[in-house]
C-alpha cells in the first residue's frame, strides 16, 4: 500500500478534526501565555514563526495529496454515471484530460445552451 497516502489520508483527517483545532488552540495560548516568562524575546516570537511556518509547508503537501486523490476519485465517479446513462453527452468523459481548448470549448457550450 501506498504509505505516503496512507499517512496523508490520517493527518488530513486529524488536521479537521475538533482534537485538531483545540490543539493549535492550546498551542498558541501556552506559547502566548509564556511570553511574560521570556519577556517577549526574539526566540519567543521565532518559535512560533518557525512552528507555523515548518507546519503549514508541510499541510501543504499533505493535503494537496488528499485533495488529488478525492478530486480524482470523484471525477471517476461521474465518468461512470455519465457512462451509464444512455442521453448522457460522452464528450464529459475525461473532460480533466482533455486539452484546455477542447475542455473550455465543451464548457462554454454548456453554458451557453443553459444561459438560453
Amino acid at each position: 500500500m501506498d504509505r505516503f497516502g496512507t499517512f496523508a489520508r490520517a493527518v488530513n483527517r486529524f488536521a479537521a478534526s475538533p482534537a485538531a483545532t483545540a490543539a493549535a488552540f492550546v498551542i498558541v495560548v501556552t506559547w502566548a501565555l509564556c511570553g511574560p516568562v521570556f519577556h517577549y524575546s526574539d526566540a519567543w516570537q521565532l518559535i512560533i514563526n518557525t512552528g507555523t511556518t515548518i507546519v503549514t509547508f508541510l499541510m501543504v503537501f499533505v493535503l494537496n495529496n488528499a485533495q488529488s486523490r478525492d478530486t480524482s476519485a470523484m471525477n471517476s465517479k461521474l465518468d461512470a454515471l455519465i457512462i451509464a446513462l444512455e442521453k448522457a453527452d460522452n464528450r464529459f468523459v475525461g473532460l480533466e484530460f482533455k486539452p484546455e481548448r477542447d475542455a473550455k470549448a465543451i464548457t462554454e457550450e454548456i453554458q451557453a445552451s443553459v444561459s438560453s
